[in-house]
């Protein structure tokens, strides 16, 4: 009886054997945020030299890719509060300073009720409000570009009519905001926060009377001198004096 024949070995084309010997994926700077990002809501230290050991690249590697820890945790904070931005404005209703409003106070709220945001903070204050409203870190320029391109919008579709320039309202409004979210740690003050939406709108619909564009013209100083009486001569005095 004829014995069967051997199968033939299957032919290895050079897609089996780079599948076979599928090499390990080199780390990039989004794997290294990623990890870092996850250590940091995880209440982690983000250290650069130890994600760099997790991920199998060089200290000096991380460090090119990132800047520096404290740029690394600015942009993990920042993408979690333009998160948070861009949730509130979809959710908000209205037009001009009522919805303006209405997405600082959801942004306010929100971020005082995100538990990883405040671990952070309390567990280092005075670096954590560095990063976060301070020019060391993204946060809070970026925020002031996002709060001035929402006031260009409402402005620009005649919803708003702005008391000042869009870049110090932008500002004054990141600054209202600020306050309202870290007043406990910075002066140990209680807020409310619903306040926050009343003073925005108070902010951006104030009356307020405009200054005259150009420079400001002065008034002009009196002259000191054409106030005072004139002082008289020894002369006169006694002549004053004298009788008739």
């Amino acid at each position: 009886m004829p014995r069967p024949a051997a199968p033939r070995p299957a032919t290895r084309t050079r897609l089996a054997l780079a599948l076979r010997e599928r090499p390990r994926r080199r780390a990039t700077p989004l794997d290294l945020y990623a990890l870092a990002r996850r250590w940091w809501l995880a209440g982690e230290r983000v250290d650069v030299g130890a994600l760099a050991a997790r991920l199998k690249i060089g200290r000096a590697t991380a460090f090119r890719w990132v800047g520096s820890r404290e740029l690394l945790l600015g942009e993990i904070l920042w993408a979690l509060c333009d998160d948070l931005m861009k949730q509130a404005a979809a959710a908000t209703p209205g037009r001009g300073a009522a919805r303006i409003a209405g997405i600082c106070e959801a942004v306010i709220r929100a971020i005082v009720a995100f538990e990883p945001l405040r671990r952070f903070v309390r567990h280092d204050p005075e670096y954590a409000l560095r990063l976060l409203t301070s020019k060391a870190g993204p946060v809070q320029g970026r925020a002031i570009e996002c709060v001035r391109d929402l006031l260009r919008h409402e402005a620009q579709r005649g919803a708003l009519d702005p008391p000042l320039g869009l870049d110090t309202l932008a500002y004054l409004l990141v600054r209202l905001c600020e306050s309202f979210v870290y007043a406990d740690v910075v002066s140990d003050q209680q807020v409310d926060v619903a306040d926050a939406g009343l003073a925005v709108q108070l902010l951006l619909s104030g009356r307020v009377s405009r200054r005259p564009s150009g420079r400001s013209q002065q008034q002009p100083v009196p002259d000191s001198r054409a106030a005072r009486p004139r002082r008289q001569t020894k002369n006169a005095a006694v002549a004053a004096r004298s009788p008739r």
